[in-house]
């Protein structure tokens, strides 16, 4: 996504994952690790892009089109193609699927990091965009495999750290490789990363597969989501050229209405459309639009401001950033103990109102002035806002919904804070362009300029701020021209930042109207079964016939973990192994009932009900 903000519902998609019998516990530390390293990769391509996008239109000379493409296409892949990726780890492996995301990831960084235009860059972008996709959501998955329900919360603590540290110091860090390096740099970065994490990967984390079900993939809607938007996002960043930018629109419209029909009647949906029958599930997820829609928006054309009007480096500009992520990370758990006492409406509706107010803020500044007065507490506002606000739209959703949701309706949150973010860069970016490019013609009339001046400046009217002073002009002429400049585009941010501020207010209103002061668990639906294990009559005082797998030392094979059957006694290799004899001890007794045989270990597990007991 475009800003250091991650999406709500990320700790919600692990907490809402099903029980495991937590096969990769003599993992978990690797899993740990691997998963954080993922993540964090995605997170820093999503936030370092936000303080290198002067830098990069001025190195590859590229249009203002381009910048947009640049900035959203990463987010177009990631939102189209995360819930499907989902599916697929579900299918063939969340490790695979998970080291495929990341062997992209890293090669389309390289690329990115040696194109030699705009259009290249996009291409190199849109790469790492399927990457993430792939990465995203399989290393959440692979989190809550190696976890029990029971132990999920010290794990989730942890990686929630380590992920908000990384949203702070992306853009720093970005700042700092485009100052001391190039914009390039920010990219190559992403290379040996990703190769120490596909390493980890490989050798440590173990392939954990719960349950037989092996879910359907939803390719069509995949493929209706994501060329939908692509013509949606293609319309309105080409909205200037007219007839053909509007058949791009009503064919992305049309695409994404297929979509929605499509996804009413597929088998395996990947945005089922129950989910929306609550009526606070909807309310949350339109503030979540709402919302996210202004936060990408305000933070795609605030980096031009700090680097073209207000002289700030790229390190300046990474580190403006820093009051709102610290506030984001370091008061969620706050506003979730707040949500806890007096319900989540509260909490939403004040947290996008002080949100609001921020971005209210972000609209005072003119040209010039020290940080802490002029940017600093607007940095402050909008980060108290969403931090009030995250948290309790997070247990939200997951409460709006049927426990057997509850994973599903946290992935298809994240995935409209993604749409959001995607949308917010081609609209945001067409209403800054429109307005920088009537008030620049405007003042320019106004200044005495030579004809050659005037006309080699009117020509980069619709540059958004990038206007290359010509050599010829004098230095009275230059003044004036970078004067009106600085104005236009400070008119041009105003009414971004006003424009977010009301769609902020807007999502609280939504938030107030449809939102339940304590929302209830929906009541499942038709099919829906509570799983309770029926077969505990048949668990015996079963002791163990080998000390290890016994197929594995008959085949002079290892095993990574051990699963005592409580029927009969046999020792198997749990799913973890290469060989999973444990569960193929299942498939031919059909003895239901196992239990580790690790030190320290007690949980057991039914094969039949998917369940630990």
């Amino acid at each position: 996504m475009l800003s250091v903000a991650q999406p709500p519902c990320d700790t919600g998609v692990i907490r809402g994952a099903p029980d495991t019998p937590g096969c990769a516990s003599h993992a978990k530390r690797w899993v740990l690790a691997a998963t954080i390293l993922g993540s964090s990769i995605a997170s820093i391509e999503a936030s370092v892009i936000n303080v290198a996008l002067p830098a990069i239109q001025q190195g590859l000379d590229a249009s203002v089109g381009e910048m947009q493409w640049i900035a959203s296409v990463y987010t177009l892949f990631l939102a189209a193609l995360t819930l499907v990726a989902g599916s697929a780890g579900d299918r063939y492996g969340r490790r695979p699927v998970f080291s495929l995301g990341l062997a992209i990831l890293g090669a389309a960084s390289a690329a990115a990091g040696c194109v030699a235009n705009g259009t290249q860059l996009v291409v190199a972008r849109a790469m790492q965009g399927v990457g993430a996709a792939l990465l995203v959501p399989n290393s959440l998955a692979l989190l809550s495999a190696a976890f029990p329900k029971t132990e999920r919360g010290r794990a989730i603590g942890t990686w929630s750290a380590a992920t908000a540290l990384t949203g702070a110091g992306g853009p720093i860090l970005g700042g700092l490789l485009v100052d001391a390096m190039s914009w390039r740099a920010a990219f190559i970065l992403i290379v040996p990363l990703a190769f120490v994490t596909l390493i980890v990967g490989l050798a440590r984390v173990p392939e954990v597969r719960i349950g037989r079900q092996r879910p359907e993939i939803d390719w069509w809607g995949a493929v209706l989501a994501t060329a939908g938007f692509a013509a949606l996002v293609f319309g309105i960043i080409s909205l200037a050229n007219g007839a053909s930018a509007l058949v791009a629109v009503v064919s992305g419209l049309a695409l994404l209405l297929t979509f929605l029909w499509h996804e009413a009647r597929a088998a395996s949906p990947m945005m089922p459309p129950r989910l929306f029958r609550s009526a606070t599930f909807l309310g949350a997820n339109v503030l979540t639009l709402l919302l996210y829609f202004a936060l990408a928006g305000a933070f795609f054309i605030l980096p031009f401001n700090l680097v073209r009007v207000q002289g700030y480096s790229a390190t300046a500009t990474g580190a403006a950033y820093l009051p709102f992520a610290l506030l984001l990370g370091g008061l969620s758990h706050w506003a979730g103990s707040l949500a806890d006492r007096f319900g989540p409406r509260a909490p939403l509706v004040a947290g996008s109102l002080v949100t609001a107010t921020g971005f209210l803020l972000l609209a005072l500044p003119g040209a010039g002035g020290s940080y802490w007065t002029t940017f600093f507490p607007a940095m402050v506002a909008i980060g108290l806002g969403m931090a009030i606000t995250v948290a309790p739209l997070t247990s939200t959703v997951m409460a709006a919904v049927d426990e057997r949701d509850v994973g599903m309706a946290s992935g298809v949150n994240n995935t409209v804070a993604r749409v959001a973010a995607l949308l917010a860069v081609a609209i945001v970016g067409f209403v800054a362009l429109e307005v920088f490019g009537r008030t620049f013609s405007e003042r320019l009339a106004t200044l005495d300029l030579s004809p050659a001046v005037h006309r080699a400046v009117a020509a980069q009217s619709w540059n958004l701020g990038d206007v290359a002073v010509p050599a010829s002009a004098t230095p009275a002429e230059r003044g004036a021209i970078e004067d009106a400049v600085g104005r236009a585009f400070v008119t041009a941010f105003r009414w971004v930042a006003v424009l977010a501020a009301l769609l902020a207010a807007a999502g609280a209103l939504a938030a107030a109207l449809s939102v339940e002061a304590v929302p209830a668990r929906a009541p499942a639906g038709v099919g829906a079964a509570v799983v309770i294990c029926g077969h505990l009559e048949l668990v015996l005082d079963a002791t163990p016939r080998t000390q290890g797998c016994e197929e594995c030392l008959r085949i002079g094979e290892r095993w990574v973990h051990l699963r005592l059957c409580l029927s009969c006694g046999h020792v198997g290799c749990c799913d973890s192994s290469r060989h999973r004899h444990a569960t193929a001890h299942f498939w031919t007794t059909a003895h239901p009932i196992v239990r580790s045989l690790e030190p320290g270990e007690t949980w057991r597990w039914c094969y039949v009900d998917e369940t630990a007991v």
